[in-house]
């Protein structure tokens, strides 16, 4: 695929969000509801002083902990609120291992961190977006390279593994007769 102008791997720095939204870990929940609304997100990252993330607060966090439990949002504060450690990729992380990390944890976001600085964010949302395109581009690639192997097979007179195009068994043994690729019982009628 790199030969007709497509990265054979997607990245996570490809598809992630940026900039993030942060918090302070002293921010009251009342304050970040409000830059959630704004913003439109379903997330925001919790830093310390410093600016190092050290977790990140949901739509669902504030449900479970703050709307379910009747706690009043200008009492709390982000760190009482806030799933921590966040958990990171790298950004040149492929999007693969992103998913993976993703399914293997049980969570749907990932703080994206290059040396030490958090730099994005990568969500379910955002690999689900690409995978269409992604998909796309194996049938392509898979299509291409059928055609390749069948026309070398076809060259070199070497029978291919697959189904008759005219009676759908299966043969180890296919020759293309016609534009169709047939087995020898079906080849034999042709013949």
């Amino acid at each position: 695929m790199a030969e007709i102008g497509i990265r054979p791997r997607l990245l996570v720095k490809d598809v992630m969000s940026n900039p993030v939204i942060t918090v302070d870990e002293e921010a009251a929940i009342s304050h970040i509801a409000e830059l959630m609304d704004k913003h439109e997100l379903g997330c925001v990252i919790v830093t310390k002083k410093d600016g190092k993330p050290i977790g990140i607060i949901t739509e669902r966090d504030l449900v479970t902990r703050v709307l379910a439990k009747n706690v009043n949002p200008e009492s709390v504060k982000a760190k009482d609120v806030m799933t921590s450690p966040l958990i990171t990729i790298e950004p040149d992380a492929t999007i693969n291992e992103a998913a993976r990390k993703m399914s293997r944890l049980n969570i749907r976001r990932l703080g994206v961190v290059y040396k030490g600085q958090l730099v994005g964010l990568i969500s379910s949302k955002d690999i689900l977006s690409v995978m269409p395109e992604l998909i796309e581009a194996i049938q392509e690639k898979a299509l291409i390279e059928g055609e390749h192997i069948a026309q070398t097979a076809t060259e070199e007179g070497m029978g291919l593994a697959g189904y008759c195009d005219r009676c759908g068994g299966w043969s180890d043994n296919l020759k293309e007769a016609n534009g169709e690729y047939l087995c020898e019982d079906c080849m034999t009628e042709v013949g």
